[in-house]
């Protein structure tokens, strides 16, 4: 239960650091919103990231796994429409990138902090 909080913490952390760093594309209402954004993104990734994944697998190796990408995107876009509050301005060449940075960022969060 810990580390599920803990990394709830760090998604939700490098959301409002991507909302920082990428002002004209990421809004956050407040720190709330973000809160609730990462456990929402949280759940999408945990149950629709896997079957996306299995079902673009041929488009994913015919990439080299760069489609894993837009998959991030089309996760990070659902929570965009669901998250009142949490919006991403741009299009969805704009939720991609903001989904790769939000990636980077949580990564490098989560390795400061650990496991």
């Amino acid at each position: 239960m810990k580390g599920f909080v803990l990394r709830w913490v760090i998604n939700s952390l490098g959301l409002i650091f991507t909302a920082l760093l990428m002002k004209q594309r990421v809004v956050l209402a407040d720190p709330w919103t973000a809160l609730i954004a990462a456990a929402i993104l949280g759940v999408v990734n945990a149950i629709l990231r896997p079957i996306l994944l299995i079902l673009t697998l041929p488009l994913n190796i015919l990439t080299l796994g760069l489609f894993t990408f837009v998959v991030n995107g089309l996760m990070l876009g659902l929570v965009d429409r669901l998250v009142p509050g949490f919006d991403i301005r741009g299009g969805f060449g704009s939720t991609v990138l903001v989904a790769l940075v939000l990636t980077l960022i949580s990564w490098f969060i989560g390795g400061l902090v650990g496991d």
